[in-house]
Parts: structure tokens; C-alpha cells; sequence
């Protein structure tokens, strides 16, 4: 079909566009990104995933958006971590349109400190590349 013809080559046409290295980032950026907005769309059921609250379910899920953002897009940082707080607002305008969700504008805080842990963790894990390459990898 179609639509299979084209999804089998969006991997192809992602490492021509960012390079091999970046196509699987950018395609778990995009695959988790869809996945927190259906997750946050959709009707509670009762064995959806959880941390048991809210506020940390908004703080893990953007900072593995930021943290898979700034892997995939490495040199647009601070547009990835910018446009994933718009995105987390989005989210909360579009739940007011719908029936069983409401918006909760403290959720967008927990999802701009999910943006920095995400960061952060990013910092650290740069950092310790950086200490691998610098000292060989048996230091």
C-alpha cells in the first residue's frame, strides 16, 4: 500500500536529511512524542502506564522527550527544549477540549523540570564521553 510504502522509507530518508548516527534518535524522538500525546489524550483506563502521580508522569515522559530531543537534534538544544515546553502546553490546551481530561497549567512547571532533568541528564552523559575519550576507556 501507500502507506507502507512511504513509512518504510522515512529511515532512509531521516539519515539523508540528519546521518546515520541521528535517524534512529530522531525516530524515537518522534515515536515517543506521539506516545506521550496519546497517552495524554486518551481516556484513563485502568492499567495505563504511571508513576502513581501525575506531576512525576509529566516530569519522566519530558525528560525522556528532552533527553531523546537533544540526542537526536544535538546542535538545536535550546529550540528542542523551547519547542517540548510549547509542546507540553499544547498537550494541556488540547485536553481542555476533551470530555475526561481537564488542563492543569501546574502540569506545564512539571514538564519544564522534566525539560531540565532531561537536560541535565544529557550534560552528564556528554560529560562522561567527553572523560572517556580524554583518558581512554579503561580509566
Amino acid at each position: 500500500t501507500q502507506m507502507s510504502a512511504w513509512w518504510s522509507k522515512l529511515p532512509a530518508a531521516i539519515s539523508v536529511k540528519y546521518g546515520s548516527r541521528s535517524a534512529g534518535w530522531v525516530c524515537a524522538f518522534g515515536a515517543v512524542a506521539l506516545l506521550v500525546l496519546v497517552l495524554s489524550l486518551m481516556p484513563t483506563v485502568p492499567h495505563m502506564p504511571t508513576t502513581g502521580w501525575d506531576k512525576a508522569n509529566h516530569l519522566l515522559a519530558f525528560a525522556v522527550l528532552a533527553w531523546l530531543g537533544c540526542q537526536a537534534f544535538p546542535w538545536r538544544t535550546a529550540t528542542v527544549l523551547l519547542g517540548l515546553l510549547a509542546y507540553g502546553a499544547l498537550i494541556e490546551v488540547l485536553q481542555s477540549f476533551t470530555p475526561y481530561r481537564f488542563a492543569e497549567w501546574n502540569d506545564v512547571w512539571a514538564d519544564g523540570l522534566g525539560l531540565l532533568a532531561g537536560w541535565l541528564l544529557t550534560q552528564l552523559q556528554q560529560g562522561w564521553i567527553d572523560h572517556a575519550h580524554r583518558h581512554g576507556a579503561n580509566d
